[in-house]
């Protein structure tokens, strides 16, 4: 019971990943995003390897929709799975796979992919993709949280029709340098989307004082 986006800004080059959950401290697996290379983001019947696997084949120059044909070659339980993928061209590809908890399924679109499972319904992953897209001017990192807002919004997690709470949540945006220029996470909060919120603003005031 997890929904996510990633991304790659065209005007700015860099990475995002934003992601939420039920299960607590979601942003202490940090592998899912490489500074200059790409993000992939793996969940559900979750394997830890697969994002730095993922992510050394980006850097070894293939493209996203290989790596994804490759993993599902090797994994007989890749239908357990979703993840998503994106490069620095801003190739993207997604996998959701028919034997994931429903509701879950993903939206791809140009730069971005959205991703859930045990979800309200295919509204949360549409509330994703409607929160990101609303402010395209924004900086990456509002993009990533109006989205986790978004769906949280349309409806969230829920499991036999029965709303389950995010309690952790995560957003992690790289520029050009090989650390994170953002990375915020709430591990354990009834309302984590509020507080992650409540961070974001804290810290975009700071960062605005030493600017």
């Amino acid at each position: 019971m997890t929904f996510s986006i990633i991304a790659h800004c065209p005007r700015t080059g860099r990475f995002g990943v934003g992601s939420t959950t039920f299960s607590i401290a979601c942003g202490r697996r940090n592998e899912s995003i490489r500074a200059n290379v790409g993000v992939c983001k793996s969940q559900a019947f979750y394997l830890r390897h697969v994002d730095v696997l993922a992510l050394n084949m980006l850097e070894a120059g293939h493209t996203p929709q290989h790596i994804l044909a490759s993993l599902a070659a090797s994994d007989p339980d890749f239908e357990y799975r979703q993840l998503g993928i994106v490069d620095r061209e801003g190739r993207v590809a997604a996998h959701s796979g028919a034997l994931v908890r429903p509701w879950s399924g993903k939206i791809v679109g140009e730069s971005y992919a959205a991703y859930g499972n045990v979800l309200a319904g295919p509204q949360t992953v549409e509330g994703i993709v409607a929160g990101f897209l609303e402010h395209p001017d924004a900086p990456l990192e509002e993009c990533l949280l109006e989205a986790l807002e978004g769906g949280r919004d349309a409806g969230g997690q829920a499991a036999d029709g029965v709303p389950w709470p995010e309690r952790s949540a995560w957003i992690c945006v790289t520029g050009q340098l090989d650390h994170p220029e953002v990375d915020l996470r709430v591990d354990l909060h009834e309302r984590a989307v509020d507080e992650l919120r409540r961070v974001f603003e804290r810290f975009s005031r700071l960062e605005r004082r030493t600017a």
